[in-house]
């Protein structure tokens, strides 16, 4: 039997401005190549991400793209690749695109959802931006990545997620110390070595953690 990887997230797992997809794309080639072969193990990568998602809209669509996908009575490894546009200061608002607290208590109801499908649960850690571009976003000048705001709701995903029993898969520091601004398309977006990068960290996360 197969095993489904669904991967939730925003434009940053879509792949946005990549004519090729991204990191996620870069996984289902490395898994083909892996099990070209054949044998026991088989793995479909559902790459499930929306533009400028929040966990709010990624909470509310879970169970129907899983279900839709079969993930009833399969094996199942569940990826959250989402938070970036959570922590987005709204200037007309003098806040968090999605509240601190709201951010936190989603982040608990998609684990606490996805465990109806999988003990196998993960959150992608947040890509750092080139602050000094968007603050304020170029595209939406009513918001800003900001860099404290990043922070603080990256290490929310990793103490949530390690309070409930999910993976954490860290990802700003290693950004950083490769010159996150030159694996930055647009300040935001990674370009093609950034996802290379996000890929080769899943990608060791998940065999260092028996996924595949």
């Amino acid at each position: 039997m197969h095993t489904n990887i669904y991967i939730l997230g925003d434009s940053v797992a879509f792949g946005e401005g990549m004519s090729q997809g991204g990191w996620p794309q870069l996984l289902n080639s490395f898994l083909i190549e892996r099990y070209a072969g054949g044998g026991a193990k088989e793995f479909r990568v559902y790459n499930l991400s929306v533009g400028s998602e929040r966990t709010r809209e990624v909470l509310a669509r879970m169970d129907a793209e899983l279900l839709a996908r079969g993930a009833a009575g399969h094996e199942n490894v569940i990826v959250f690749a989402v938070g970036l546009n959570d922590s987005a200061f709204v200037h007309s608002a003098n806040t968090n695109w999605i509240d601190f607290a709201e951010f936190t208590e989603n982040v608990k109801k998609l684990i606490d959802s996805a465990k109806k499908y999988s003990d196998k649960v993960i959150f992608i850690g947040l890509t750092p931006a080139d602050y000094a571009i968007v603050d304020p976003m170029p595209w939406d000048t009513d918001k800003s990545y900001r860099e404290a705001d990043v922070k603080r709701y990256d290490a929310a995903l990793k103490e949530v997620s390690g309070d409930c029993g999910a993976g954490y898969i860290p990802v700003y520091n290693e950004f950083v110390a490769a010159g996150s601004r030159n694996l930055l398309l647009d300040g935001a977006h990674p370009n093609s070595a950034g996802h290379k990068l996000i890929f080769e960290i899943v990608r060791d996360y998940l065999i260092g953690n028996k996924i595949f």
